[in-house]
């Protein structure tokens, strides 16, 4: 039987002060989708900040994972002011951390894939201007095993001919009517390491500059991101300049590439 759960809210804490969320959450406020690995993940990846379960943290993914090393996940902080850093974090996985992303210029919004090895707690945590981390998130139920399973390029070997070749498209942005949504994918067998005689190997970093060299974002992959991962990104304004996209793996492989000037439909 599917089991449902709510985006992440709590909007009692919302209108509390930051010292009722940091003592509310010294106490152990519950969670919403009652993870026993939760006190966990807040003391390793949120440390001792304030930390407030948010419905403006909006987590949206799959019921049920057909493909386990796919998983589509969108995650939009909008309704929030000031984001300075997102961090997806799956509560069940053998590695949790999935990514952080620093929107910079860009919209607090982003959608990705990544490998789920069992059904689990899916987290977005938003860290505000003011130090307080607010989180949403959802449940996705799965067979399993996509952490542990070598994907398709690293099967056949084909990786290595592609390796670092990105290609991507600028579209009108389904978010907001002044946005300019930048959809890139970037080849790479992203190995957990989790495969035996397969060692970790994944996209690190990753930052897509304008046309005079400034960075507008910066994206740090984890080892769970699917292989040859797509990343949708929203950017400010209607983009008329060519974008670049720069970056590395965990191994010092280069990754440097140009996005054309396109506006697409």
């Amino acid at each position: 039987m599917k089991r449902r759960h709510a985006v992440c809210g709590a909007l009692a804490c919302l209108a509390a002060p930051l010292g009722v969320l940091a003592q509310g959450q010294a106490q152990g406020a519950r969670d919403p989708l009652g993870s026993a690995q939760w006190e966990d993940i807040r003391r390793e990846f949120l440390g001792k900040a304030p930390v407030v379960f948010d419905e403006r943290v909006q987590v949206s993914g799959p019921a049920f994972a057909e493909d386990p090393m796919a998983v589509p996940v969108s995650v939009s902080a909008l309704g929030l002011g000031g984001v300075t850093h997102i961090a997806v974090i799956v509560d069940r996985n053998p590695i949790r951390k999935v990514l952080d992303f620093y929107p910079g210029q860009a919209l607090p919004a982003l959608s990705f894939r990544f490998k789920l090895e069992q059904a689990s707690p899916v987290r977005a945590a938003a860290r505000t201007a003011d130090g307080v981390w607010h989180v949403g998130g959802t449940f996705v139920e799965s067979s399993g095993g996509g952490c542990t399973l070598p994907g398709a390029t690293r099967s056949d070997g084909s990786w290595a001919r592609t390796l670092g070749q990105v290609s991507g498209a600028l579209f009108e942005s389904p978010l907001d009517a002044q946005a300019t949504r930048l959809r890139v994918r970037v080849m790479h067998p992203m190995d957990t390491g989790l495969v035996a005689g397969v060692p970790a190997f994944y996209i690190n970093r990753l930052a897509v500059l304008d046309g005079a060299g400034h960075e507008l974002l910066v994206f740090n992959g984890h080892e769970p991101l699917s292989e040859n991962p797509v990343l949708s990104f929203e950017l400010p304004g209607r983009q008329q300049e060519s974008l670049r996209v720069r970056g590395s793996d965990n191994n010092g492989n280069r990754i440097d590439a140009a996005i054309g000037r396109r506006l697409l439909p």
